[in-house]
């Protein structure tokens, strides 16, 4: 028989990590740009009790262990407070992305089957229209003070937050229970189909949020101002506000304000050393920096995911502002976070384009993942950084199951990702391609992601996405899609001579077509399948 350790047994918490945010960092600062327009201060310790008050609410308003607590709002203290309050009272927190369309909204909330939805005051108009179409939704509170609630509504008998919270006293244990309770619940972005719920554990959530701190993770500590880009409707903005409260860091919230000039003010004001976000909105902050000829003071480091980030975005944000980019990968069915860039000890004497080469990497996995890659066969590939196959992971914080969805997607224990990559002897890991966007191209596979990455390298290219066109000889050949800068004159000629001794010239591609906007996804990634509708039949001048 074993011999059982005689350790305390306290079960990992959301909770817990507020509780020692107060304790231990009570007077660090939340600051928060409101939808009402001013900026807003707090502090963990404030936070701690509001989020006591709004768990005593909750229940005064009828809400039962596992009922799922909605929210549509962006990222602010009174999200922070909803996250805490809602978890920490053995509810289940579910963020919603108010940027899907209307209807993906209601069917969302109707499978999370959703008792309470909190609002922001700027979202509530969707809410009002889409009310009639909620059935387990029981109550609305709209996220404000009495004097902005809205004036007319649909909805009867509309809650107000600050009233809600104003009538509880605040003197409430959180209660204990087992950590593999339900505490969250994020929606894929569901880009085909309906999108699956992943439902988190307590027990998840705090090993993640762990594991984001670490030194070889986002390295992030309580000397740092945090300021989370990410909205925390995706994926819990990639956990940062429970590592925030973890390390007990100044956290820094910038409501729907995310255009490169506000949020240039608020990282300069606010003396933000760290952020996170998808390579969309930081290509609007480079470009206002860059055209107004400003600087950062404070800004250090940034971890960017939820697309393959450019490697001309890395060299601009280290070469010409000194900010580290930490190349990130990672799914909702991750909670996110899989894999970070950081280099290792034996890179240290490398030139310095070895190292960049590395840093473009999605990078290593971090102790709670474990990543393979396989052939169509199901058979395990080489880490030798040239076999390409389809990536699998399993570990802590990886789903196991969709919520309500009895058939498993894993796969001898293993999630497939859907994502097509390569990892070397070291263990680097490169994402190639999402398996549905891989060009295909007489039998032979062709990177959107690489094509993609060379065109975003030229000066007058402002965005560029790579999708596949039907050829009828090669079946399907690569067809650059390109936003130019303001101002920038271009031909297709000149972006594709840009390509000369980048890539193999079988893979150049064979045709460049110029639009206004490339659609994107309610997560900021570029919306292939819209592409790819839009070029349908796009006649390619080899065909």
């Amino acid at each position: 028989m074993s011999l059982m350790g005689q350790m305390m047994h306290m079960p990992l918490t959301i909770s817990s990590l507020l509780t020692h945010a107060s304790r231990h960092n009570g007077d660090v600062e939340i600051v928060s740009k409101r939808v009402e327009g001013d900026m807003h201060r707090t502090t963990w310790t404030e936070v701690d009790v509001r989020a006591r008050k709004l768990a005593q609410a909750l229940a005064r308003l009828g809400l039962q262990a596992g009922d799922r607590v909605g929210t549509l709002a962006w990222n602010g203290y009174r999200h922070v407070e909803i996250y805490y309050g809602v978890s920490g009272s053995e509810l289940v927190c579910h963020t919603i992305n108010p940027r899907l369309f209307p209807q993906q909204v209601a069917w969302i909330i109707n499978d999370a089957e959703d008792k309470v939805l909190f609002v922001d005051l700027n979202i509530f108009p969707l809410v009002d229209k889409l009310a009639a179409m909620l059935p387990t939704v029981k109550h609305v509170v709209v996220m404000t003070s009495r004097e902005h609630m809205p004036k007319e509504s649909a909805i009867p008998n509309l809650l107000c937050y600050e009233e809600l919270l104003a009538a509880e006293d605040g003197n409430y244990q959180w209660p204990d229970f087992d950590e593999n309770t339900a505490a969250s619940l994020c929606y894929t972005s569901g880009t085909t189909g309906n999108p699956k719920g992943a439902l988190y554990s307590h027990r998840s959530t705090v090993l993640h949020a762990y594991a984001a701190a670490l030194p070889d993770a986002m390295n992030v500590a309580s000397k740092d101002t945090v300021l989370p880009v990410v909205p925390m409707f995706h994926v819990n903005a990639w956990g940062l506000p429970y590592t925030a409260a973890l390390i007990g860091c100044k956290l820094v919230l910038p409501g729907h304000h995310l255009d490169g000039a506000s949020l240039f003010d608020l990282f300069e004001t606010e003396k933000v050393t760290f952020s996170a976000g998808v390579p969309t909105i930081w290509l609007g902050l480079i470009n206002h920096v860059k055209s107004n000829n400003l600087k950062f003071s404070t800004f250090k480091s940034t971890v960017i995911g939820g697309a393959a980030c450019p490697p001309a975005m890395i060299k601009t944000l280290q070469d010409d502002f000194g900010v580290e980019v930490i190349h990130a990968w990672g799914m909702t069915e991750m909670s996110p976070l899989g894999t970070l860039s950081r280099l290792k000890a034996k890179h240290a004497d490398l030139p310095k384009d070895a190292k960049q080469r590395i840093l473009e990497k999605q990078g290593k996995g971090i102790y709670g993942v474990d990543m393979r890659i396989v052939d169509q066969d199901g058979k395990e590939l080489p880490w030798d950084g040239k076999a390409s196959g389809d990536l699998e992971v399993r570990g802590h914080w990886i789903i196991s199951s969709y919520f309500k969805m009895d058939k498993s997607p894993l796969h001898d224990g293993w999630f497939p990702t859907g994502d097509v990559a390569t990892i070397d002897a070291d263990g680097y890991m490169q994402i190639t391609d999402r398996s549905k966007d891989v060009i295909k191209s007489g039998g032979e596979w062709i990177s959107s992601i690489d094509l993609e990455n060379v065109a975003m390298g030229h000066p007058a290219v402002h965005e560029a996405a790579a999708i596949a066109a039907h050829h009828p000889k090669w079946d399907e050949r690569p067809l650059l899609v390109v936003v130019k800068k303001p101002g920038a004159e271009v031909t297709a000629a000149e972006i594709l001579a840009f390509y000369d001794g980048k890539i193999p010239k079988w893979q150049l591609p064979d045709d460049v077509a110029f639009v206004d906007e490339i659609p994107h996804t309610a997560t900021g990634k570029i919306y292939k399948l819209k592409l790819r509708e839009q070029f349908k039949d796009h006649k390619l001048p080899t065909a």
